[in-house]
């Protein structure tokens, strides 16, 4: 095959539009797009069999903390002189 005859059937056409093509991976080695990528230390791993059970885990952990902050400030007094009317 002469070099002219490989250039043409491996060029593109003047009609493709590669202003719309998008990026595709594959693969491990490729670098996540839109995501953020987390290592887990091999003793956390072991417990989390994949990423959906270590976002569900956080998410819990999230609600248990909003919980915790909103009845910490439920259960904070207002004033401090609150207690010196109980002092007989």
């Amino acid at each position: 095959m002469s070099e002219e005859s490989e250039m043409s059937c491996c060029s593109l056409r003047a009609e493709y539009d590669l202003k719309n093509l998008k990026v595709r991976k594959f693969g491990p080695e490729r670098n996540s797009f839109g995501k953020t990528t987390i290592c887990l230390e091999p003793d956390v791993a072991e417990v989390f069999p994949n990423a959906d059970a270590v976002n569900e885990a956080l998410r819990f952990l999230i609600r248990v903390v909003q919980d915790n902050q909103v009845s910490a400030l439920i259960k904070q007094p207002h004033s401090s002189s609150e207690g010196a009317d109980k002092i007989p």
